[in-house]
């Protein structure tokens, strides 16, 4: 259920002592081929970290030899010296690895914002995790990518003869434009770079780019899907992309779920919209609604939030024609009470809370959780 699920894949996790804490914080994912195909998907956040800049420059001729991630420190507005310890950590990963030069290593970090990373560590850390580099490695690097996480996240599909594995970190900062997350997709299938590129950002589109649980966009989120051919097998196109979103769908309600402070993971569904963009936008200012969170987490059932949330939107809809079910139960019909509120049980964890504009035929998905506005303000760290 690991990123080395797919063939040709190795990884490791160790603590190199960045963490003050003792725990793993340094990982190596390295594909032995044939194929060095890859892809990625990186925040749209404007201020970016040095390992966003120097993995999109090397990602730009489609191929990449290793990943080395770091968590315990985000190399996020540290300046030009984050730039030369971004390069640094890819320089040593390559020698470690025995890749072509530094150009052929992605580099992510995630932890505090503006910090400058303890490099003599993160070296010696990156010697250390390639000397213990394995098969069976993909749940020591998953554990080592996790900040405020208190699980690491995985999640394996197979095809027909190949595999799409993969890992992924993040507990806040989740909302539109990935989240605070870094996450790492493998594939033994011999799909070109551009197949690669056109499948992840389908995927991501609807699954990572729909989590919003705080509304705070991080300066690090990266989305990586390396190739390592060495199935022989090239896949169905459809069925092929069908496995990555199927992945990334996993690995993003694992997010949710693990969101700090949540007691509850809510899918909020929007249909009959006039187009995907008004579900969206729709979706997002429900999932996005702090009332309606505090309701949810009281298990109460109040749908009068969810239009008060519609209704900020410039979708189109008639407010007399809204149709609102939580959990199955419509509790609201033509923009007003419909089914007894006794009816919807709120009890468990997940809650479904479904829209139905009545305006046409898109829809849309947005996953959310019950973490309140005070509680992001109280314990909000300049991280990522």
């Amino acid at each position: 259920m690991t990123v080395t699920a797919a063939q040709g894949f190795l990884a490791s996790g160790v603590a190199a002592g960045i963490k003050e804490s003792g725990a793993p914080d340094l990982a190596l994912v390295v594909n032995h081929g044939p194929s060095r195909a890859a892809a990625g998907v990186f925040t749209s956040n404007r201020v970016q970290a040095a390992p966003v800049r120097w993995s999109r420059r090397v990602l730009a001729d489609g191929r990449i030899s290793a990943v080395v991630l770091n968590s315990g420190g985000a190399n996020a507005c540290t300046g030009p010296s984050g730039a030369v310890d971004t390069e640094t950590m890819a320089a040593r990963t390559a020698l470690a690895v025995g890749a072509d030069g530094p150009d052929a290593i992605a580099v992510c970090s995630t932890g505090l914002i503006g910090v400058p990373l303890p490099m003599d560590r993160i070296t010696a850390g990156i010697d250390a995790a390639a000397a213990q580099l394995s098969p069976t490695g993909g749940a020591d690097a998953a554990v080592a990518i996790k900040t405020t996480d208190s699980v690491h996240k995985t999640a394996v599909v197979t095809g027909p003869g190949w595999t799409v594995g993969g890992m992924a970190k993040g507990a806040g900062m989740l909302a539109p434009g990935l989240a605070t997350m870094l996450v790492v997709l493998t594939t033994d299938a011999d799909v070109s770079a551009g197949d690669l590129d056109a499948a992840l950002r389908s995927a991501v589109r609807t699954t990572f780019d729909r989590v919003d649980s705080d509304g705070c966009m991080s300066t690090n989120d990266t989305v990586l899907l390396l190739s390592s051919g060495a199935s022989g097998v090239v896949p169905d196109p459809d069925a092929f992309t069908g496995a990555v979103y199927t992945v990334c769908l996993d690995l993003a309600r694992q997010l949710i779920a693990d969101a700090e402070g949540a007691s509850k993971e809510i899918e909020v569904e929007v249909v009959g919209a006039a187009s995907e963009e008004d579900a969206v936008t729709v979706g997002r200012s429900v999932a996005r609604n702090n009332l309606l969170k505090c309701a949810l987490h009281g298990e109460d059932p109040n749908w009068g939030r969810v239009l008060s949330a519609i209704g900020t939107t410039s979708a189109a809809f008639d407010p007399d024609r809204l149709d609102v079910a939580i959990n199955g139960v419509w509790v609201c019909r033509d923009g007003a009470a419909g089914e007894s509120r006794d009816k919807v049980d709120l009890s468990g964890r997940r809650i479904t809370v479904t829209v139905d504009l009545r305006s046409g035929d898109a829809s849309a998905a947005i996953w959310t959780n019950d973490l309140t506005a005070e509680y992001v303000h109280e314990n909000s760290a300049y991280s990522s």
